[in-house]
């Protein structure tokens, strides 16, 4: 009796260490990703501002060629919502829908993930001119995990983890526009 008393103990101790070290930490974190690319802003924004586009640069969205997708609304506009569904867990299910467009600049995009977990994020392109006549290009990620998941943020380095995959899609939309 004594003995499982104890594990009981240490284990009560050890979750409540868990859930106390998630209060503290962050449930938000942000990728960001830039390139340089020598096309001119507006050539490049009116390229992103179209989510239909990523097909042509974006990791996530060719990470299955059999996906279903599924769109609405005027792309390019604020509430266009494209959604996918594919049975590869890393891809799962989910929609972007566009909420801001800053002409010429960029746009902002609220992502709903439904499977394999669910989850929100806010993802923006955005565009500046650069030198001679060049665009540099920032992709950033906004999310949060919930407590006490976030204790997760502990183990899991989301900015390594996501951020990969946006260099790759972002060195892809470099190649793509200057074909």
């Amino acid at each position: 009796m004594t003995i499982v008393l104890t594990i009981l103990m240490i284990i009560g101790i050890i979750i409540s260490v868990i859930l106390i070290t998630a209060l503290i930490l962050p449930k938000k974190y942000k990728v960001l990703r830039e390139v340089t690319i020598q096309q001119p802003q507006q050539k490049v924004f009116d390229y992103i501002k179209y989510i239909r586009n990523q097909d042509g640069f974006s990791v996530w969205a060719n990470t299955d060629p059999n996906m279903k997708k599924t769109y609405k609304g005027d792309d390019g506009r604020v509430g266009f919502v494209s959604a996918w569904e594919s049975d590869n867990k890393k891809v799962g299910a989910g929609e972007q829908e566009i909420i801001r467009v800053d002409e010429g600049k960029g746009i902002v995009t609220a992502l709903r993930f439904f499977k394999p977990f669910p989850g929100e994020a806010v993802a923006q392109f955005m565009t500046a001119p650069g030198e001679n006549n060049s665009t540099k290009v920032s992709w950033q990620l906004d999310s949060a995990m919930k407590y006490p998941m976030n204790f997760m943020l502990l183990f899991i380095n989301m900015d390594k983890m996501l951020g990969a995959d946006m260099e790759k899609g972002l060195e892809n939309l470099k190649n793509k526009l200057a074909e």
